[in-house]
């Protein structure tokens, strides 16, 4: 990293403030869950040996179909994962980006694309641009948001959570019709893992972000989703990280693309694949057991109480 970017990401990690007198809304109301089978969330999942964009479209036949969430006319949120300009699985794979860009415009949609970089690698824009993903998005036509301080709108959300009281996020992620949500699938180096659930860190308004690391990170990350829960979950698992992360770690090749609208059984099958591998990580015992997903049960961010369904 350059010394001029590690001097502006200090300066957005330590200086960036909210504004005052925010508007307080409740939490967004909780949608029907989508893609049930038996009464449990349903996991679709494809073997990728080639070009992604066929399995992410056979990942979304199996689940039950774009059809069920999308709809044409409809306002889509889409959030990666750039939260640093380090290379997939760090963040968001631009082919495996376009591939699913492709897949939701052609539902008719209204697709614009939201995130925000971590601390020190903020602005969002200067990460997304090194990245590459500013001009793929140009290339498409398709609008991008960064979630910085003084960017966008933000909205004070009440989800009265027992180690959160109330999150500030983007006015965009609250009013979205849909929210279709990226996670590439690694360990982190704080919060254990990072899938759906603790992708939903880049809603938090940047000057909350660094109160957040300090104590029960992974507690905090599943109560962020109380403000509203995607509607679908396209993970690339193609690469992933077993040790280390999120930016970089030990890189295992599992293959996979998979795909949900249930955050806690994404998370989980997530959780076992890369449980399968020998590395330093502390993801020993039952995913059931981890600190992200008891919190999510426990507030009832799953459709059947960690029950779901795995379709190939």
């Amino acid at each position: 990293m350059a010394v001029s970017d590690t001097v502006r990401g200090l300066y957005h990690l330590f200086a960036d403030r909210k504004p005052g007198d925010l508007e307080t809304r409740p939490p967004k109301h909780r949608n029907k869950a989508l893609w049930l089978e038996d009464g449990v969330p349903v996991v679709s999942k494809v073997h990728v040996s080639g070009d992604v964009k066929p399995a992410v479209e056979q990942c979304l036949e199996l689940l039950g179909g774009l059809d069920r969430a999308i709809h044409g006319g409809e306002k889509v949120l889409v959030k990666p994962n750039f939260n640093s300009p380090d290379p997939f699985p760090g963040s968001t794979d631009l082919g495996f980006l376009r591939a699913a860009l492709e897949l939701l415009e052609d539902t008719g949609a209204e697709i614009i694309v939201g995130e925000s970089a971590g601390g020190l690698w903020r602005p969002t824009r200067n990460t997304a641009a090194k990245l590459g993903a500013l001009d793929l998005l140009e290339d498409m036509g398709i609008e991008f948001v960064a979630f910085d301080a003084g960017e966008t709108d933000w909205v004070e959300v009440a989800i009265e959570g027992q180690y959160l009281r109330s999150v500030t996020v983007p006015k965009l992620a609250y009013e979205a019709d849909r929210v279709v949500v990226l996670p590439c699938m690694k360990t982190h180096k704080f919060a254990r893992f990072t899938v759906s659930l603790k992708l939903a860190m880049g809603f938090v308004h940047p000057a909350d972000r660094l109160a957040f690391h300090v104590r029960d990170l992974e507690q905090k990350v599943a109560e962020i989703n109380l403000f509203r829960q995607p509607d679908l979950i396209i993970m690339d698992g193609r690469k992933a990280f077993v040790s280390g992360g999120p930016e970089t770690g030990e890189l295992v090749e599992p293959g996979i693309i998979m795909a949900s609208g249930d955050m806690v059984a994404m998370d989980l099958e997530a959780l076992k694949v890369l449980q399968a591998y020998p590395a330093d990580n502390r993801l020993d015992g039952d995913p059931l057991g981890s600190s992200q997903i008891a919190t999510a049960l426990k507030h009832g961010l799953t459709a059947a109480g960690g029950a779901y369904k795995v379709v190939e």
